[in-house]
């Protein structure tokens, strides 16, 4: 049998369609998988790209409610009064009594009951301030004393007629407290016209010479200090061990007289950094027991009802 070739078809021949075709590439099925893989592709950036944007809309938010929940919270914090929590020094007298006894206590350790006794600040000479119903500041002080305090509001406003010899004795447990409270009892409405000068007693920046010298010739209405200088200048207390030690506390005790004295304040309203006061401190509430409250013209002005004791 003879073979075929191309050549010798009829010139005449027309292929088939079907056969003209099948020799032909379809690349119909391979084009749609590449779109569909293209449109896929598309699909996840789009959705990736939404989750990005609803993700960063959600921080946007979040940001916005926490500014106005900070914002809120300002507000209310400015409208809202704060409430100070009540002071020792607001008790009734009879419970600052027992108050300063327990104080006094710490002071002495060594004491035993009937020594105590011996020392025991009365609670008639402990001034019973409760009708006091502001806020125990230095802003109020001044109030403070015109309210609760005339006989000292009428004294503080005459003019002492002897050196040294302080009506009121303003006991503060820092310097720096100690020069604030000297500015406050500086106000007119204390002293008026004719009122005496402010003495302001601590060791920083001041020698105890220096002091001497100035209340030996200054005639004060009030000396604020702190209890170390202000024990030191009463000088009632100690062992005097040396000749000089006696002659510098005979020089002392003469400056700083208590013979017009009549009212002792305790500022337990300032705190310091660990929220102590006064006589929650042990080195300052030694010193107020032992060397101011514990002098003996003090004491015994106290127990004799010549001087009256302000917890403020």
């Amino acid at each position: 049998m003879n073979g075929q070739r191309g050549d010798d078809l009829d010139d005449d021949f027309v292929p088939d369609d079907l056969v003209a075709t099948s020799g032909e590439e379809d690349n119909g099925p391979g084009d749609d998988i590449g779109g569909l893989l293209s449109a896929d592709e598309d699909a996840e950036e789009a959705e990736v790209n939404m989750k990005e944007k609803s993700a960063i809309e959600k921080k946007r938010k979040r940001r916005e409610k926490e500014k106005e929940r900070k914002i809120k919270k300002r507000k209310l914090a400015e409208t809202v009064e704060v409430i100070e929590p009540l002071s020792v020094a607001a008790q009734p007298a009879h419970k600052l009594a027992d108050y300063v006894s327990s104080m006094q206590a710490k002071a002495f350790p060594a004491m035993s009951g009937i020594e105590l006794g011996d020392v025991l600040i009365p609670e008639s000479s402990i001034a019973d301030t409760t009708t006091w119903t502001g806020s125990r500041s230095l802003d109020n002080l001044v109030e403070f004393i015109i309210e609760v305090l005339p006989t000292l509001h009428t004294r503080l406003s005459q003019r002492s007629k002897v050196a040294g010899a302080p009506t009121l004795l303003f006991i503060a447990g820092a310097a720096l407290r100690v020069a604030d409270a000297t500015r406050v009892l500086k106000d007119k409405r204390l002293r008026r016209e004719k009122g005496a000068d402010v003495a302001k007693l601590f060791a920083r920046h001041f020698k105890l010479e220096e002091h001497v010298s100035y209340l030996k010739r200054s005639k004060i209405g009030s000396a604020v200090g702190t209890p170390g200088r202000i024990g030191k200048l009463l000088c009632e207390t100690g062992e005097l061990n040396t000749i000089l030690e006696y002659k510098l506390s005979q020089t002392f005790s003469d400056a700083l007289s208590v013979s017009q004295l009549t009212h002792i304040i305790l500022d337990l309203s300032y705190r310091d950094t660990k929220k102590r006061s006064l006589l929650d401190i042990p080195e300052t509430r030694d010193e107020v027991f032992r060397t101011v409250l514990g002098a003996p013209k003090v004491l015994k002005g106290i127990q004799e009802g010549k001087i009256q004791l302000v917890l403020f």
